[in-house]
């Protein structure tokens, strides 16, 4: 099976796994969202991941919420495929406005 999930870095100790899916549910159905914990003292190490039904859910999400704030932080946004992170996804170029 194939996992639509991407990584969300910049994370405010602030955030849940609960308020990270909130922010990510306008954008598909989120099947999964997950803060990762310092072992030792319980606290967020400042990011996360959130795994999507689908490919245009994730493609989406990666789109619109990348840079953006959440909880008072900026975060940044990576595609994981296969246990890998990528720092770029091919993008379709927006059409210029006339």
């Amino acid at each position: 099976d194939v996992e639509y999930r991407c990584f969300v870095g910049g994370l405010a100790w602030a955030t849940t796994d609960q308020s990270l899916e909130e922010a990510f549910k306008p954008y598909g159905e989120v099947l999964d969202s997950k803060i990762i914990n310092d072992r030792e003292t319980g606290r967020s190490r400042g990011f996360g991941f959130v795994t999507f039904k689908d490919e245009h859910s994730l493609r989406e999400a990666i789109e619109g919420m990348n840079g953006q704030s959440l909880d008072g932080r900026n975060i940044t946004m990576k595609l994981v495929l296969f246990g890998v992170l990528f720092n770029q996804m091919k993008m379709v170029p927006s059409k210029k406005q006339v």
